[in-house]
């Protein structure tokens, strides 16, 4: 067996790659006036840096890599991907969404304080706990004077709303989004877990929270009603 063929297939292609590139290169240089990049004679200049250090296979594959942006974070990546999959297998009894595990938790939090009659304390405690974020929000919207900051500090930057709001859309002084509760609900009413109901929530728990966060900036905001597609509308007041 030859040396050649001896060779790993990963360092074979690279270096019929790198002779590939090297012959498109030589035919360029040939071209001498044409004003063809490199026709000033050998490889330009991305090939030679390509090739620097004897065109090692390795150095070779570091520079043609794509970066993914999670470099050294590859097993954080990984157990994410790992429990959305398991999480959309479970189909039973009911399809679950990403956001599940989030929603039950804010409703059995809100069916406790309504059966102790403190639902609006619940909702003036969870404002007072967003005290700081609110707080460097304000600053940056009493500097720059751009209201829009206040949306895109609720919706877009929080993860507590675009984790709960899975299909979130952002638009120039709007935010648009599927009322997240209505299928958890649905189940739970029919089971006896919860006997909420979706504009309870949206009345006594989304909503209010949603101006109280809006008052510690300074910034008025119109909420809809849940709508008849089941989608609430967030948006600057005129």
């Amino acid at each position: 067996m030859s040396q050649q063929s001896r060779k790993p297939l990963k360092a074979r292609l690279i270096s019929w790659l790198m002779k590939k590139m090297m012959a498109s290169a030589g035919a360029n240089g040939a071209a001498g006036a044409s004003g063809i990049p490199g026709s000033g004679g050998g490889p330009p200049p991305w090939v030679k840096a390509m090739l620097a250090g004897g065109g090692a296979p390795q150095r070779m594959a570091a520079m043609l890599a794509t970066s993914s942006g999670f470099e050294g974070r590859e097993k954080l990546l990984g157990d994410a991907v790992a429990m959305a999959i398991r999480t959309l297998k479970d189909s039973t009894p009911y399809q679950h969404d990403m956001n599940d595990a989030l929603v039950k938790m804010h409703l059995n939090s809100v069916q406790f304080a309504k059966n102790a009659g403190v639902l609006a304390d619940y909702v003036t405690h969870d404002i007072q706990t967003m005290q700081p974020m609110l707080h460097r929000l304000k600053g940056m919207i009493d500097k720059t004077g751009e209201r829009e900051i206040a949306l895109a500090g609720i919706f877009d930057r929080t993860t507590c709303l675009y984790q709960l709001c899975l299909d979130l859309k952002s638009e120039p002084g709007k935010r648009s989004f599927t009322f997240p509760f209505s299928k958890v609900l649905a189940i739970s009413r029919g089971i006896g877990q919860f006997d909420l109901t979706d504009d309870e929530v949206h009345r006594q728990w989304l909503k209010p929270r949603i101006e109280g966060y809006a008052a510690v900036l300074g910034v008025k905001l119109d909420i809809s009603d849940i709508g008849p597609d089941n989608r609430v509308v967030v948006s600057l007041a005129a």
